[in-house]
């Protein structure tokens, strides 16, 4: 690997404040601050100043500076990593690059069913741009208000829809990216079919700023739904909420949107701390799923075909109650006690947060056998797991004890980890489902990734970017 890059001159800095503008490049501590620290709290870095560039032109300007210069850069869009992959280290010889002011709209086409957003445009505003339109952005997950295209791109996030829309890699046609040395490759294509050696596009998306910066994207839009039905559900246990998956997936896969896991303390917890999220059902239960099913069928008669699978479930003994939101406001409120999982856990007290995969069918088993490890690991600490249920990415989280140190709580978060992976690499799972790499994973890499996969990792990443400006640090060990 090169050297570590240098500090930032003084000659660089004006040289990019001359370009940027005061707007465009922040060195006064108390505007350094929000960019310096990750979502959850885990790392804090440092950095000289913060890029803030308007166009992909400016932003191909400042990394042809830096590259020259030696000096890293760590792309950041809404800051909402959960393993600290758009914080800077703690020497400050990294820069930060926001995405933020890179934040237009510039084509959407009903026709054509797509969108091409730059990577500054959060997620809830494409989502809403595309609904102005009448279509769909569908991929949606808890921090759309905040986190952005790039963002999700570069992630390749899931996020609640996948099981029926896919991951951020299939929603996405073409890219449009700055690469290490400041070339700006233009790669935004509307098309469905373009089988013209290497997919580019899909290189970038995952590698978390390792490989460059993606600046803009085409993104695929879908017909809005003309009729939805959302149903809180108790479960006997997790196998039947599996069943129930199944039941919903065989009578119409194509009504199932999302299919979501809770365990009865996520639920407790939503529902302690946050206002407004109330339990929907009269009694107490230690499973739950939460059903969303779309259509753009405005006949498609999604109320009946919920009504009958639950029907069907509850005759079977694996539903044991449920309610079905019977207005948007309802079913907004349905989902609320899903989404605020995170932020729940967050006021309860520290957590260790595992995103993790298995195939479908032993989603049952993951949470079984995650939980009674995790529990006799740590005695008194209070097992979360929740998520898509539906294409098998399970949030295994731990919550600490009562009373117990935080500090010495996610001390053990090695342990806890560890402990988690041994049960998913026996059923053959990912270590990482959504969430990515970034600097929480990076040492798990060579176990799980190692020989053959992670060497080709290295010299793709060292053939791209191989003075090492971009994101080091970050996915690869």
């Amino acid at each position: 690997m090169p050297d570590a890059p240098a500090v930032p001159a003084a000659g660089l800095l004006d040289a990019l404040r001359a370009l940027l503008g005061p707007r465009g490049l922040l060195t006064d501590p108390a505007d350094l601050a929000p960019h310096l620290a990750d979502w959850r709290g885990l790392y804090r870095g440092a950095a000289p100043c913060v890029l803030r560039p308007a166009s992909t032109a400016e932003l191909a300007a400042c990394v042809r500076l830096c590259a020259e210069a030696g000096v890293a850069m760590v792309p950041q869009g809404g800051n909402t990593s959960m393993v600290g992959g758009a914080t800077p280290d703690e020497s400050g010889r990294q820069v930060v690059v926001s995405l933020a002011r890179m934040n237009r709209i510039r084509d959407l086409d009903p026709v054509d069913m797509t969108m091409t957003a730059e990577a500054g445009v959060v997620l809830k505003a494409a989502q809403d741009a595309a609904a102005a339109a009448g279509c769909l952005f569908p991929l949606s997950l808890g921090a759309e208000g905040t986190a952005t295209i790039g963002g999700v791109l570069s992630t390749n996030a899931g996020g609640n829809t996948t099981v029926r829309y896919g991951n951020a890699r299939e929603l996405m046609l073409g890219l449009e990216a700055v690469l290490p040395d400041g070339q700006v490759w233009n790669g935004l294509r509307r098309l469905r079919k373009d089988n013209t050696g290497y997919a580019l596009r899909h290189l970038l998306v995952g590698a978390e700023g390792t490989l460059g910066i993606i600046t803009a994207a085409v993104l695929r839009l879908f017909p809005r739904p003309r009729e939805t039905e959302v149903a809180f559900c108790a479960v006997r246990d997790e196998d039947a909420a599996l069943a129930l998956f199944r039941r919903f997936r065989d009578r119409d896969e194509s009504a199932v949107r999302a299919f979501e896991y809770m365990s009865g303390t996520g639920v407790d917890l939503a529902v302690r701390h946050i206002e407004g999220v109330a339990h929907p059902l009269a009694t107490r239960a230690a499973h739950y799923a939460l059903v969303d099913l779309a259509s753009s069928r405005p006949d498609a008669g999604l109320r009946r075909l919920m009504e009958d699978v639950l029907e069907a479930a509850l005759e079977a003994g694996e539903v044991l109650d449920a309610a079905i939101g019977g207005s948007e406001a309802q079913r907004a409120a349905l989902w609320r006690i899903r989404e605020e999982h995170p932020e729940a856990q967050k006021r309860e007290g520290a957590s260790v947060k595992n995103d993790v995969s298995v195939p479908v069918s032993r989603v049952p088993e993951l949470i079984r056998r995650c939980s009674a490890a995790l529990a006799a690991l740590v005695p008194g600490s209070r097992p979360v797991p929740f998520g898509h249920m539906g294409d098998g990415n399970i949030h295994m989280n731990l919550v600490q004890p009562e009373g117990m140190d935080p500090a010495a709580f996610l001390a053990r978060s090695d342990a806890i980890m560890d402990a988690v992976n041994a049960v998913v690499r026996d059923l053959d799972g990912s270590f990482s489902a959504e969430h990515g790499i970034g600097r929480l994973k990076t040492d798990m890499m060579e176990a799980w990734r190692g020989g053959a996969e992670l060497d080709l990792m290295r010299r793709i990443k060292a053939a791209v970017d191989p003075r090492g400006v971009m994101n080091p640090g970050k996915v690869l060990p």
